[in-house]
């Protein structure tokens, strides 16, 4: 699978995790929190993006 990515400086990146860490603590699953504040990156990154490769197949 290929997506792109918003590239983000360690600034944004740490900034991100805060977000998760506090939504966690909030009482917010894990996922749900991840899933949150990716959306909200994507939505609002106006930056350079970065191509990834998942590799969904089982070996």
């Amino acid at each position: 699978m290929l997506a792109g990515m918003p590239s983000l400086s360690h600034s944004e990146q740490e900034q991100a995790a805060d977000r998760i860490r506090e939504m966690m603590a909030g009482g917010m699953s894990s996922g749900e929190a991840i899933a949150t504040v990716a959306e909200e990156i994507r939505s609002k990154h106006k930056g350079d993006r970065v191509t990834a490769i998942f590799d969904d197949e089982d070996e």
